[in-house]
């Protein structure tokens, strides 16, 4: 065979094993030496191609797409510094348990270490922060090449999509010349399938877990941001049968479409009511049980290190579990599954200890329901937004002061809402290409993001691939001109350097960046503006909405507010 007919054979190969084992996305960026596989994903019908110019954006684009999807996606670039500005997103994914097939194109070995453009040591080149790394062979005619392909792809899509999901990495060397002999059909590979199971926890672990639940009379459960694809059905049922209280985060997505029958269980304000002193003291638990990631919640994790339960139970599907908090007594290795219905639960909780949970979750959501301090406050600006927005939307929320805005503002509801964010590395970059590649994914829901206007700056670069590929998503900007989170923290108090360090300033605002990228713009003054604004005719498929507010309002607002609340909890 001629050098182009086996550079074609192997890409498609590639193609076609990816194919097999149920990846139908790739998002590529343009570049060279990646030119091959570009080829062959783009001709290839049975795979979805997206495009974004900016690596480290279509990385983000990428993470959005898996995780509104729940399987894995493929990332492709050139060699050099463009597999290097896959390096944020890929730590993203590692953490948030996203399954990412990143591919690499590289130099070949001879171009390595002798000074040749765009050539950088790739090998392993992300670390730890995969879950597995391969270097493939130079594509030639050796029999023993096309098998090891179809074999190790098979491996790293299944590495990706097994508990935990996570990302791997394949680098993959080329020689000159790249273009390759376009094929209509793929050539099925001889390995057909592989084939993973559920976590289930072993009886010693179920016996030891169900005797505790009968021996706690003060227990509470946590419900942190959980595994894709995670059946909320099995929890609602486990909630029905154990009537404790549950405190459920926002990015559990166990807020919006609550059961009648399980909605007095619910503890949606534990942040404001566990700022509270008295409150703690009345609430320490004996056992705690933790499904998720730890939440958002800061005062969470300090009423968790002082009251020091007997017993602090976390089920994970990662026998490296989450436990920032040095509390946890026991680990269960499991999935959330059908597992939860067989245990022989009796219902043992001590009712006034429930009921002060009760009590104090219903003097928070008065107040919070009535909440208006002022028309720049985005506490006040959050809660008219999520009484807004229409059923069945999905909401994405930045880092910094959004995500906490909305765990604070966001009651349980009817509603058919659902929040994400990316809370692996809780870092603020590439929302807005997180929020933009999952927008592709689910389609058939309105897609809404909330976030700063720092947050929205570090990745405007985002909106590029809205000019490859069609995206519908109303964008929320809260401006408050810099740095909003830090005005809470003990930063704030040094004056002399809290503008030039942490507030960050830029006097910036974005109608021009909207007419850049053909985006509806609108400013909103009035808190009732929003609503009209969502009830009037859309003008067009993305939509900017700039708010501005004030840093210093902000936090003497959501002040009063918490101590509100402590005020009326201590009467």
């Amino acid at each position: 065979m001629s050098e182009r007919e086996i550079l074609s054979q192997y890409v498609y190969k590639m193609v076609a094993s990816l194919i097999q084992n149920g990846v139908k996305d790739v998002v590529i960026s343009p570049g060279s030496r990646s030119t091959p596989l570009a080829y062959a994903f783009a001709s290839t019908k049975k795979i979805k191609t997206y495009r974004q110019v900016d690596e480290r954006s279509a990385a983000f684009f990428a993470l959005g797409i898996a995780k509104a999807k729940g399987r894995p996606v493929v990332l492709l670039c050139t060699s050099g510094t463009a597999a290097a500005n896959y390096y944020p997103a890929i730590v993203e994914a590692k953490y948030a348990r996203i399954p990412l097939i990143v591919i690499t194109a590289d130099r070949p070995h001879e171009l390595r270490e002798v000074g040749a453009p765009q050539a950088i040591n790739q090998i392993r080149l992300y670390g730890e922060q995969v879950k597995w790394s391969v270097e493939f062979p130079i594509p030639d005619e050796a029999p023993q090449t096309l098998p090891f392909i179809e074999r190790h792809i098979v491996r790293g899509v299944t590495i990706a999509k097994t508990c935990p999901f996570g990302p791997v990495h394949f680098n993959v060397p080329f020689r000159e010349p790249l273009l390759i002999d376009f094929q209509e059909e793929l050539v099925e590979g001889n390995f057909k399938s592989s084939f993973t199971g559920q976590l289930v926890p072993s009886k010693a672990a179920t016996d030891m877990f169900t005797a505790t639940i009968n021996e706690t009379m003060k227990g509470f459960v946590i419900i942190g941001e959980l595994a894709l694809g995670t059946d909320l059905q099995q929890l609602w049922s486990f909630i029905r049968k154990l009537k404790w209280p549950v405190l459920i985060e926002s990015l559990s997505n166990m807020r919006g479409n609550v059961p009648d029958d399980c909605e007095q269980y619910i503890i949606s304000t534990y942040d404001a009511i566990l700022k509270n002193k008295a409150f703690k003291e009345k609430v320490i638990p004996d056992t705690v049980i933790r499904f998720g990631a730890q939440p958002v919640s800061k005062f969470l994790s300090i009423f968790l290190t002082e009251s020091m339960p007997k017993n602090y139970i976390v089920i994970d599907e990662d026998p490296m579990f989450r436990d920032s908090t040095a509390v946890s007594t026991h680990f269960i290795h499991a999935n959330i599954g059908s597992w939860l219905k067989d245990l022989q639960i009796e219902n043992t909780i001590d009712f006034g200890y429930f009921a002060e949970w009760q009590k104090a979750e219903k003097i928070a959501r008065k107040h919070i329901q009535c909440y208006t301090e002022v028309e720049t406050d985005e506490g006040a600006i959050v809660r008219n937004i999520i009484e807004n927005l229409p059923n069945k939307s999905d909401l994405f929320v930045s880092s910094s002061m959004p995500i906490r805005d909305i765990d604070t503002f966001l009651l349980p509801t009817e509603k058919d809402l659902q929040v994400f964010a990316n809370r692996g590395a809780n870092g603020i970059d590439g929302v807005m290409s997180t929020a933009l590649g999952f927008s592709q994914g689910r389609n058939d829901r309105e897609m809404f993001l909330l976030i700063g206007d720092l947050a929205f700056l570090h990745d405007v670069n985002a909106l590029i691939a809205t000019r490859y590929q069609q995206c519908r998503i109303t964008v929320i900007v809260l401006n408050n001109d810099g740095g909003g989170i830090f005005s809470y923290l003990s930063q704030s108090t040094v004056e002399q350097y809290y503008e030039d360090l942490f507030g960050t300033p830029t006097a910036l605002q974005f109608e021009e960046v909207a007419k850049m990228y053909d985006m509806e713009y609108v400013q909103i003054k009035d808190l009732n503006e929003f609503g009209k604004f969502l009830d009037s005719e859309r003008e067009k498929p993305l939509r900017l909405v700039e708010i501005f507010t004030d840093r210093g309002q902000n936090v003497t607002a959501h002040r009063n507010l918490w101590q509100r609340i402590s005020e009326e909890l201590e009467q």
